[in-house]
């Protein structure tokens, strides 16, 4: 791993991970590699939870374009892309994009890959490749109708507009909308409260979405009675059950077991 993105545990069980490319955080094939390398490694030695984060004006302003140039590096570029947002949607445990300023192309991209965005009031959304007469090839095509649904996706992405905070909140984009000088702190103490909570189970939580949404009713129902079984074998699950048969809800302690 190198220096374009830097990891900090903390001791409630929150790992950083934070973008470190200035001036706009560019996410180049070099930060692309940190990005999966670091994703690799908290799938292998997994937190409590993980919080993304960027710049203070700019989350991540996108691909560096520079790299650009025919389909061989549109493929090499793509493939980078796939390889580093899809190890952080592979993470197993609960990810929030602490979105501040703006996050554009991949930079979009990569918020859309984490489970949960919370964003500052100055956030700004867009997948603007259309400007440069490309397409979304970080999985903006498939991720953004998935969350915003099939119109509103095409619509942003071929006039390539951006949204602002509020309207994100509106369309299911951001998650929660703070302001500027909360968003640290709020993204912090929700990776920390979900760090406290059944660990495997809420592992088996994203895998039943994550991989259910891609099937039909039946396979993913199927997929949820298989997974209620399995997490029937966990610590975690006898002492919650005999903690709320004892004391009521929301009184476990979990250990991630």
């Amino acid at each position: 791993m190198g220096d374009l993105v830097l990891v900090e545990r903390r001791d409630d069980g929150v790992a950083v991970v934070t973008l470190n490319n200035p001036k706009v955080n560019a996410l180049s094939q070099g930060l692309l590699a940190d990005l999966r390398a670091v994703a690799e490694g908290l799938q292998a030695d997994p937190p409590g939870a993980v919080v993304i984060t960027g710049g203070e004006r700019i989350f991540a302003a996108g691909a560096d374009i520079s790299e650009f140039g025919g389909p061989q590096e549109g493929r090499r570029i793509g493939e980078g892309f796939h390889a580093a947002l899809g190890a952080v949607a592979a993470i197993p445990r609960f990810v929030i994009a602490a979105v501040s300023g703006y996050a554009l192309g991949g930079g979009c991209e990569l918020a859309l890959a984490c489970d949960y965005r919370i964003c500052s009031e100055r956030a700004v959304f867009g997948q603007p490749e259309i400007l440069l007469g490309i397409i979304p090839g970080g999985g903006g095509t498939q991720r953004l109708p998935r969350i915003v649904g099939r119109s509103r996706a095409k619509e942003m992405m071929i006039t390539g507009r951006q949204v602002k905070a509020d309207e994100a909140l509106r369309l299911g984009l951001a998650d929660e909308v703070v302001a500027p000088e909360a968003l640290h702190e709020r993204a912090l103490a929700l990776a920390a409260e979900v760090a406290k909570g059944a660990l495997l189970a809420q592992a088996l939580i994203k895998r039943a979405v994550d991989v259910g949404m891609d099937l039909g009713l039946a396979e993913g129902l199927e997929l949820e009675r298989d997974l209620f079984e399995e997490v029937f074998h966990s610590v975690d699950s006898q002492t919650g059950v005999k903690s709320f048969l004892e004391n009521g809800p929301g009184k476990a302690t979990f250990t991630g077991r």
